[in-house]
């Protein structure tokens, strides 16, 4: 599977060094199978006057059985716990791989609502049911790392 990270510069070794903590599913390396979702994270940066640049990964999918893998395959209830502990800086789990919907514009305000108390879960879940996620992988340790090739990159 072919995977897509946009920032400023070029990754040619991801690691967990750089990654920021209290974000969507916690420090990691994030990349996405949909280069559209990349080029909207370069956005970001070029705003800011900087290149939008994106690299690309091969990642060796015959070996994902040895990780620990959460998946969130919609936003959910699950997601919107997992993403307020994350953000939150509580995140004592070991996934190794955390895969799902990114908090968008849209979701991330129906997101920040909720945790600044202003809608309850509730609301906040049939809020974000009518949302169509886009995909987002979080490598969050060496080993996950391991099984991402750098195989190039492209200036947007």
């Amino acid at each position: 599977m072919i995977l897509y990270h946009g920032s400023f510069l070029e990754i040619v070794e991801p690691d967990l060094i750089h990654s920021r903590p209290n974000v969507d599913f916690g420090r990691g390396f994030y990349v996405t199978p949909l280069y559209e979702q990349a080029v909207k994270w370069c956005g970001k940066f070029k705003c800011r006057g900087k290149e939008g640049i994106i690299s690309r990964y091969k990642y060796d999918e015959s070996r994902e059985d040895e990780l620990k893998t959460l998946k969130f395959d919609s936003y959910s209830e699950g997601w919107l716990d997992f993403i307020l502990i994350c953000r939150s800086g509580k995140d004592m789990t070991d996934y190794d791989i955390v895969l799902g919907g990114v908090a968008n514009d849209k979701v991330f305000n129906t997101v920040e609502l909720f945790f600044d108390g202003l809608i309850d879960k509730a609301e906040a879940i049939n809020r974000l049911r009518y949302e169509k996620p886009n995909l987002q992988i979080c490598f969050r340790t060496e080993k996950a790392l391991s099984l991402l090739r750098f195989e190039g990159s492209e200036k947007i």
